[in-house]
């Protein structure tokens, strides 16, 4: 189950837009709203390189490689660079056609930046939603309710 909720998406998406750029500081932070297999023992070569990477302040690396350890069935569709930012496409299905898929699309100034924006909302939709399989009931009645029973219809 993953970490982030929408209220911490929502958080988490304005610290991204906002930033001018990574740190350390930062990047534990995203890790640890909305990664769930970091750190990971059955991953460890993963997560030791994501841990180098941001060590020695890759910051492109390290979310390329934090993308691949939590979101391995997401890649990067495209990265472009227009009139002053990156514009990042994650996709599940990158040999389709542009209009086919469903990607995920950011940009930011920073190409770290968006690449983990797009991360973070390609968690935040990939989230299991917190409803039950039974419809919940209102508990609200208006004073005019009466229940009825009805024995025989026919």
């Amino acid at each position: 189950m993953s970490l982030l909720s929408e209220t911490t998406s929502a958080e988490l998406g304005d610290r991204l837009r906002d930033a001018y750029a990574v740190t350390a500081e930062f990047m534990a932070d995203i890790i640890s709203q909305t990664c769930r297999r970091f750190p990971s023992a059955g991953q460890s070569g993963k997560t030791s390189r994501v841990e180098r990477l941001i060590q020695s302040g890759a910051w492109t690396d390290a979310a390329l490689a934090l993308l691949d350890l939590e979101l391995p069935q997401w890649q990067v569709r495209r990265l472009v660079y227009d009139e002053g930012e990156w514009h990042c496409a994650l996709s599940r299905e990158r040999e389709l056609p542009d209009w086919l898929d469903q990607s995920i699309e950011s940009h930011h100034a920073d190409l770290a930046l968006a690449i983990l924006s797009a991360f973070v909302e390609a968690q935040r939709i990939r989230a299991p939603e917190r409803r039950t399989s039974v419809p919940v009931v209102r508990r609200d009645t208006g004073s005019l309710y009466e229940p009825l029973f009805v024995d025989n219809i026919g």
